[in-house]
């Protein structure tokens, strides 16, 4: 979808991304959940999420399971 169909509350960069544009941005949805887009297009397409399956995705981030080896 693009942003203008989604309902986000604010978009979020974060703070280890210093000034660069080569990241992601997240923002919370209105209705529930998460929507992510490329921080170098935000008028571009965004995914979305459900609250689960960010709060799955962000617990196997912390608990390095998604690390390549």
């Amino acid at each position: 979808m693009t942003v203008p169909e989604i309902a986000v509350r604010g978009w979020y960069k974060s703070s280890y991304s210093a000034q660069a544009n080569d990241c992601v941005e997240t923002g919370r949805l209105e209705s529930s959940g998460m929507a992510v887009r490329d921080s170098k297009d935000p008028g571009g397409p965004a995914l979305q999420f459900t609250a689960d399956a960010w709060a799955a995705f962000v617990g196997s981030v912390k608990a390095g399971e998604l690390l390549g080896g």
